[in-house]
């Protein structure tokens, strides 16, 4: 618990690091807008010369006290610590500047580190509130993509960002948007790859147990039967991280040389020990 507590720390910390930088290097260095509350905290401070550090802060801080409820525990104190760390970061940030004579440049490469920031910060559990709740609320009650759900709600924001900023710029923000969303969408799935393994062999009760204890992982014991031979047998049905698949393929071969192992590829997984859009 401790080692995937520092994890999830870090994970936020670096996040909320690139987030920040990604916002304040690239996106307001070119006057581009963002979407969610960052994105409304761009239009106040192209309208009214606001910090964005401030108002994300207090935007987002409205938003955790009315969504929290949609939230377990464990991410609503994770959001909290990202909605800070990110406030912090803003502030710290605010005079990065990168200059491009490429205006694209500026949206490619900061909707990238917005995405990698953010896909970062979900893999914790936790998010970076704002439209992120409303896209984990979408995500849990109608099985909608988280990505693809918040960039529907920062859409809406990008529209009233025209208030503030001409076509050009507004169009740009959304390729910004996409960017970060594909790049959001695989680190919060690419890199939490899993593979699930079935597993027919003489000695399941062993192949069990070693799964249990050597690599961390329950196993689910099936009845079957078999077409041709007419018997009963046990099939083992176990979830497992892509690193872990190697190690796991050798110790079922120590026990049973024969055993029939089928390994499939695992979109999402929830449940105890893995990562939960909670």
């Amino acid at each position: 618990m401790k080692n995937r507590l520092l994890r999830d720390m870090i994970l936020i910390l670096v996040g909320s690091f690139i987030f920040a930088t990604g916002v304040n290097a690239f996106i307001i260095s070119a006057n581009l807008g963002e979407g969610g509350v960052t994105g409304v905290s761009l239009i106040l401070l192209y309208a009214f010369d606001i910090s964005p550090a401030w108002s994300t802060f207090i935007l987002n801080a409205v938003l955790i006290a009315l969504g929290y409820k949609f939230l377990s525990k464990r991410s609503t104190i994770y959001t909290i610590i990202a909605v800070i760390a990110i406030s912090v970061f803003l502030g710290l940030t605010g005079s990065w500047v990168v200059e491009t004579h490429e205006i694209l440049i500026n949206t490619i490469f900061g909707g990238f580190m917005v995405g990698l920031g953010i896909g970062l910060i979900v893999l914790s559990g936790g998010t970076t509130a704002g439209t992120t709740i409303l896209a984990r609320i979408a995500h849990k009650y109608l099985d909608v993509n988280t990505s693809y759900a918040l960039l529907f709600f920062d859409l809406i924001v990008v529209m009233f960002s025209l208030t503030v900023m001409p076509l050009e710029k507004a169009l740009l923000t959304v390729i910004s948007l996409y960017v970060g969303t594909k790049v959001m969408d695989f680190v919060i799935e690419g890199l939490n790859p899993k593979k699930a393994v079935t597993i027919i062999s003489q000695n399941p009760d062993q192949i069990a147990k070693m799964i249990d204890e050597q690599i961390g992982r329950g196993c689910t014991i099936l009845n079957g039967r078999g077409y041709y031979s007419k018997k009963d047998t046990d099939v083992l049905y176990v979830v497992i991280a892509k690193t872990q698949l190697s190690r796991t393929k050798r110790m079922i071969k120590k026990f049973d040389e024969n055993a029939f192992v089928v390994v499939h590829d695992v979109r999402d997984v929830l449940g105890n020990g893995f990562l939960v859009d909670e």
